[in-house]
């Protein structure tokens, strides 16, 4: 017991065993299992607190991901998003010739918040309807995506939309999403975000709130939209006004 209390004070041991997880990863697919904690302590003869170093120096460099009672397994190459873009998921995903699909958690019609009335464009007599659902890619959980839209654009959809694109069904209403105002923050995710997306403890949720304009300057939504951002790596787009050079 004394040499495994040793060795998990020795960065080179773990580093060891961090070297031979990244071997495991380069020859493994996105979504294999690698060894547990107890198995790496008796393969190299180490404490507990030494394999799990060795684990957080993968998972810190998003190599991989911890499944609840599951284990630990190679992540998913990340999925990239440009933050405020008015492009959907749906066609983000199609995009990237992966199958995207819901799982609608509320589609009713509510009261919305004084936020989301100014961002809609909304009297405080009007109610709007909030459409709550899971965003999938391949069957894997991606985000948790809570829209609002007037009550009036709700109406003109056609039935059945909540599953597949809110874009397509707003084009086809002769919408045509066209610009996008973005907020993104970032946080650890509540164990219902954990749930719905399949996130170990301590998992990060990054947010991007925006609202979504037509080509006639009317907002169409005013949206919530919570990533697992193990799976996505996300990027902006920046530009210089020349005239204020």
């Amino acid at each position: 017991m004394s040499n495994g209390s040793a060795n998990s004070k020795d960065p080179a041991r773990y580093e060891q065993i961090a070297a031979h997880l990244r071997s495991l990863v380069a020859d493994s697919e996105p979504g294999d299992r690698l060894p547990s904690e107890a198995e790496l302590c008796q393969q190299f003869g180490v404490s507990r607190m030494t394999a799990r170093q060795a684990m957080q120096l993968l998972s810190a460099d998003g190599l991989v991901e911890r499944r609840r009672g599951a284990g630990t397994f190679v992540r998913e190459h990340p999925i990239p998003r440009d933050l405020g873009s008015p492009l959907s998921f749906t066609g983000s995903m199609r995009a990237r010739g992966m199958h995207a699909s819901s799982r609608t958690l509320q589609w009713a019609e509510v009261t919305p918040n004084s936020e989301e009335r100014a961002a809609l464009g909304l009297s405080s007599e009007e109610n709007a309807h909030v459409l709550e659902r899971i965003r999938l890619a391949d069957g894997t959980p991606m985000a948790i995506e809570r829209v609002v839209m007037p009550n009036d654009l709700a109406d003109e959809l056609d039935d059945g939309f909540q599953e597949g694109s809110l874009h397509d069904a707003f084009r086809g209403a002769g919408h045509q999403p066209t610009q996008a105002h973005a907020e993104v923050s970032a946080r650890r995710a509540t164990k219902r975000e954990r749930d719905l997306l399949d996130l170990a403890t301590g998992g990060i949720i990054i947010t991007e709130l925006r609202t979504i304009y037509d080509q006639h300057g009317k907002a169409l939504e005013r949206t919530q939209t919570h990533y697992a951002a193990n799976r996505y790596s996300f990027r902006a787009i920046l530009r210089v006004d020349e005239s204020n050079q």
